[in-house]
């Protein structure tokens, strides 16, 4: 595993009164004869001394008077000195916010290498802290909590037990990263319900042609469509959430995908941004088991089944029993055999261990 390097951070901070209590000596001047010099009450110089009070700009130009270094010297002495304190109280509460880390899949950060790999012994767990904030991009474990641990609130599930909300936060974390790293013209539904009807065409092609069309053509109409690693214990799919009123985000995971479900995952994620309002984040588990789906959950299953199989042809789906049915039925309706096999599984018009060698594996 390799090691984090620590900086140096000696335990003692030099003030510039230490620097002015050697001038002091030096000269063997009191501290009233000091006080005399600068015109500064003998009360302000304590302080000055003992680091209370700040060397601002007028004090630095009477020091270089008075003391003979440069205002530069001072001032520059001044902001180490106040940013070294900074520092100081900083370890203490990245000490103190320790157990956040509890709530974190820390180790699958680590092994996808979103922060640096280390043993999380008691020493070295401030820095990891560190970290992770900078990897949420927020101050503070209160932050966090008010950006991604009561997101909550908003999650769309599809099944009664909720998973791990850290986990979770960390999954869509990493879609907002790969989000903000592109760039793309305002949300326009026109152009993205073009964009999706243009899509479904790409169905047919291998991953390697319709992935980069269809993000491009996403991208083009203000939706930004990202490819995601699950990660363990958050049990997501995929996600549709705004990022600003002007850009959607679509996410995927990709967990345990076959195309068939794919591109129902894909379209059920569209349906959400074109059918339903910006506040929510329609968040979908691997397998749903016992259903919990709200109203516009269902909403987004019904969009994406009859724009796959459009209702004109659901009559014909009870008559499909051999595989060349399912080609010629697919390729009629301009869709991979796949997509028909999983719709025909799940209306249970042929068992689950049917025609199964069309699904084709989609990952990373």
């Amino acid at each position: 595993m390799t090691k984090t390097t620590r900086p140096f951070t000696p335990d003692w901070v030099s003030s510039p009164g230490d620097a002015i209590a050697e001038f002091l000596e030096e000269r063997d001047w009191t501290q009233v004869e000091l006080a005399e010099r600068l015109g500064y009450t003998t009360k302000h110089i304590s302080l000055l001394l003992n680091g209370k009070a700040p060397v601002n700009e007028e004090t630095a130009l009477k020091l270089e008077r008075v003391l003979g270094m440069t205002a530069a010297f001072w001032l520059r002495y001044e902001a180490q000195y106040r940013a070294a304190l900074a520092r100081k109280d900083e370890e203490n509460r990245l000490k103190e916010w320790t157990s956040w880390l509890d709530k974190l899949p820390v180790r699958e950060l680590m092994n996808q290498g979103k922060i640096p790999k280390c043993n999380l012994i008691a020493k070295n767990k401030p820095e990891v802290v560190k970290k992770l904030l900078q990897f949420f991009g927020v101050a503070s474990p209160e932050e966090w909590e008010k950006c991604y641990g009561s997101l909550e609130v908003n999650f769309r599930r599809t099944r009664k037990e909720q998973s791990d909300v850290g986990a979770i936060s960390a999954w869509l974390r990493l879609g907002e990263i790969e989000a903000e790293k592109l760039d793309c013209p305002k949300y326009s539904k026109p152009k993205f319900e073009k964009a999706v009807r243009e899509i479904r065409s790409l169905i047919v092609l291998p991953p390697e042609e319709f992935e980069p069309r269809m993000q491009q053509l996403c991208r083009e109409s203000g939706v930004v469509l990202v490819l995601v690693p699950s990660i363990k214990g958050a049990h997501v799919s995929g996600v549709a959430r705004w990022l600003n009123p002007h850009k959607a985000l679509i996410q995927l995971s990709l967990y345990g995908t076959t195309n068939d479900r794919f591109w129902f995952n894909f379209f059920h994620e569209a349906a959400h941004i074109l059918l339903h309002n910006k506040e929510n984040i329609f968040l979908d588990e691997w397998d749903s088991g016992e259903s919990l789906e709200s109203e516009q959950e269902r909403e987004a299953d019904q969009w994406s089944r009859e724009f796959l199989i459009p209702s004109e042809y659901e009559g014909e789906l009870a008559q499909l029993k051999s595989k060349n049915d399912v080609v010629d039925f697919a390729a009629r309706i301009g869709i991979h055999p796949a997509i028909v096999v999983g719709r025909l599984q799940h209306d249970n018009l042929i068992p689950l261990s049917w025609m199964n060698d069309f699904k084709e594996s989609i990952g990373f």
